[in-house]
């Protein structure tokens, strides 16, 4: 089987939502913390890569959220955590072509969802935690819905 058909292959298999254009396959990885993550492999002419977006620049804390990230990435499967030009946060890796088959798909899309996902708040609360206080603020006042804001509860503005 080619490396086309074995990503084909993996992504009905796992009943994920995606796309196929010209030799990159794009998905939707559910999540329980970050609630999607969009993934992309990239077939080139020697090799299968992976890239997925996880959060934006932080706003706060640069190096704590990056100094995190690399302590993260000694504990993931063939993805790293990397920061583009822009300060935006991704998980990217890349696998020889010959080593693409459907089980293999699955383990990188499984190694991005778990490391996108258990990362995700506490990247937020490192590098986004004064935008954290100001949204419980905001919905505290208003009367809104905090259900979302459940994981930071330690942020709350009125939290002892």
């Amino acid at each position: 089987m080619d490396a086309s058909g074995a990503i084909r292959e993996a992504l009905e298999d796992l009943g994920l939502p995606w796309q196929e254009k010209t030799d990159v396959f794009t998905v939707t990885l559910p999540g329980e913390h970050k609630l999607q993550t969009e993934c992309a492999l990239v077939l080139d002419a020697h090799s299968l890569q992976i890239r997925a977006f996880v959060a934006r620049h932080p706003d706060e804390n640069h190096l704590e959220v990056y100094r995190w990230l690399l302590e993260r990435n000694l504990k993931t499967y063939v993805v790293a955590f990397s920061v583009d030009h822009q300060g935006d946060i991704h998980l990217t890796g890349r696998i020889s072509r010959e080593a693409v088959t459907p089980a293999e798909v699955d383990r990188l899309l499984g190694a991005v969802a778990e490391a996108a996902d258990s990362s995700f708040n506490s990247i937020l609360e490192l590098g986004f935690a004064s935008a954290i206080r100001k949204e419980w603020q905001w919905r505290l006042d208003r009367g809104e819905s905090t259900h979302n804001l459940a994981a930071f509860e330690h942020l709350r503005p009125d939290a002892t």
